[in-house]
């Protein structure tokens, strides 16, 4: 579905993408973790186009999004849904208005097909009835299953997800985690997911990847991932604070390029 091909994005010292190369198959959940720093939205930013790389490609459904021009890329853009960190609701329009707002933005539907349309999306969330509602009545939980609503209301071949239950309770994070495998099923859709919560990762992941400062230090299955002999990896997903992946970014080459800046 997506293939990423010696992608490489820097800013000044700082290398975001180095050499990256995977792909993501299609109706598969590929979740991307790493810890802060590590290249996750950078990597999510260059897929979805809104980033151009240093150097690479992209392909997206027969297209390499990276030296495309804009007209097919929003042409592109239109089959990719994206459930933003923050939601990213419009405060000033009701749940109604929010849904069907790439609707009335992208095509020339009719208003009683918008509303037949809308209904049908919030049921899948679970949240037919709620319509009327303003994004501030709704709890975090609700918010983020309305942002998700509305990622699928053009019915995308993809969905980003950034940070999908940061924020969130055990409960809601459940929900959350089960609405993402049941709509990439009952949809066929390929869904990818950046993320640094394992244990959610692991609940929903057909494939894992964990990036460590622009490098793909691990790709494989949730198994795979588990037995890895990779000291970084264990260290990271069993969240130990002694390992080989420091604190912060702040190693002996890292600190000389800051101070020649």
């Amino acid at each position: 579905m997506i293939k990423v091909e010696n992608l490489v994005k820097t800013y000044g010292s700082i290398v975001a993408s180095n050499n990256l190369n995977c792909h993501f198959e299609k109706g598969k959940i590929t979740v991307i973790l790493g810890g802060s720093g590590s290249g996750k939205s950078t990597l999510l930013r260059q897929i979805t186009g809104l980033e151009k790389p240093d150097s690479g490609a992209v392909h997206f459904d027969g297209l390499d999004l990276t030296c495309t021009d804009k007209k097919s890329l929003y042409e592109k853009r239109k089959k990719m849904g994206m459930l933003f960190q923050g939601s990213a609701l419009f405060n000033y329009l009701n749940i109604f208005e929010n849904i069907a707002f790439p609707l009335r933005e992208h095509t020339r539907i009719a208003d009683n097909v918008i509303k037949t349309i809308v209904t049908m999306k919030l049921e899948m969330v679970g949240l037919r009835g709620t319509e009327h509602l303003m994004p501030s009545q709704l709890s975090g939980g609700m918010t983020k299953r309305v942002g998700l609503a509305r990622a699928i209301v053009m019915d995308p071949k993809v969905i980003f997800y950034d940070e999908p239950t940061s924020g969130l309770d055990p409960i809601s994070t459940g929900v959350i985690d089960k609405l993402i495998r049941d709509l990439n099923r009952k949809l066929n859709i390929t869904s990818i997911v950046v993320s640094h919560d394992i244990e959610s990762c692991f609940r929903i992941a057909d494939k894992v990847i964990i990036l460590f400062y622009g490098d793909i230090i691990a790709e494989g299955t949730v198994e795979e991932i588990k037995t890895s002999e990779d000291l970084k990896v264990q260290q990271f997903i069993k969240g130990e604070p002694e390992g080989p992946i420091p604190f912060t970014r702040t190693d002996k080459n890292y600190v000389e390029d800051l101070l020649l800046e």
